[in-house]
């Protein structure tokens, strides 16, 4: 499984090494970078959720929706709090640390080592992922760090109900649920389409990182030891305590488990650059952080999971 894993990782690097190639030949620019992360973000991610619900109904699949989504949102209140512990004074670091990158990295791991049908436990994760960087990511990015302990202050992190039910990956999850659980059959027509685009969420991510990667200074950004701070917690500390948390889940689960630790293992998600570019914040410190972190999670992501064989956590 490990060797799978590294394959699987090389393989998105070489897809990450083609948009490096394109952006510094000027085949693709920075007005064609961000709408390639709007296709992203209002595309081909809510056709991966959607994609990820279009499967058999059972009441043992229930059940793992329903453990999946309590797994999920402890793991990512343990990723935000410790992100804060570590970045309160940052809020690039505290997005980045925060969140990982389940849709562009994690899914297509998820299908090298598991197998399709593990993606659909990971669908709760992808949802509270976006949900969590359209309200609070984005507060973080907007709402002066100096005044975070203010009164009143963390209303800002809560997203109004249009803003919500109106996120593209909000309509995704209400969409793929409505198939799930009526068990209606979806028009082939449409189903086959929407794997289609499903399909070109993992090269566009990672043609997009190599897009960041050219923009770059390496020589600087490897002198810079916050950003190996923001790795260590990123790919050790908060998957290792994920790691403990998901333990206590049923042993009938450790398809589930190891799932949701691969994602929560992952490196941090390149939303941070695309919001820091859409709110006009740090874009290139954005960058470094997805940069660093994917570099380092090469080593990391298969080390995670040896450890998970080896202490009998599946």
């Amino acid at each position: 499984m490990t060797l799978l894993l590294i394959q699987q990782v090389l393989i998105m690097f070489i897809l990450a090494a083609v948009g490096y190639i394109c952006f510094r030949t000027k085949k693709i620019s920075m007005e064609g970078c961000k709408t390639l992360s709007n296709i992203l973000i209002y595309l081909s991610l809510p056709c991966v959720i959607i994609n990820s619900f279009l499967v058999e109904y059972s009441t043992e699949r229930v059940m793992g929706l329903v453990y999946s989504s309590l797994a999920a949102a402890i793991v990512m209140l343990i990723s935000i709090v410790v992100s804060r512990i570590f970045f309160s004074r940052d809020a690039i670091l505290s997005f980045a640390s925060s969140f990982s990158n389940p849709g562009f990295f994690g899914i297509p791991l998820i299908v090298a080592t598991l197998s399709n049908g593990a993606v659909f436990y990971i669908a709760a994760f992808i949802a509270f992922v976006n949900l969590l960087q359209w309200s609070y990511g984005v507060a973080l990015l907007t709402t002066d760090p100096q005044a975070a302990g203010e009164k009143g202050s963390w209303k800002k992190f809560l997203p109004s109900p249009k803003r919500l039910f109106t996120a593209p990956f909000m309509i995704a999850v209400i969409i793929g649920l409505f198939f799930f659980l009526t068990r209606i059959p979806m028009p082939d027509l449409i189903y086959k389409s929407i794997q289609y685009i499903s399909n070109l969420n993992t090269p566009l991510a990672m043609f997009t990182i190599g897009i960041y990667l050219a923009q770059t200074n390496p020589g600087e950004m490897f002198k810079k030891p916050k950003l190996y701070l923001l790795s260590a917690v990123r790919l050790l500390i908060i998957p290792l305590i994920s790691m403990l948390v998901l333990s206590f889940l049923p042993a009938e689960f450790a398809e589930m488990k190891l799932a949701l630790l691969i994602v929560a293992a992952c490196p941090t998600g390149s939303n941070v650059a695309v919001y820091a570019q859409l709110y006009d914040s740090d874009y290139s410190y954005a960058v470094e952080t997805v940069i660093i972190s994917t570099l380092l999670s090469v080593i990391s992501i298969p080390l995670i999971v040896q450890l998970a064989e080896m202490i009998h956590f599946i």
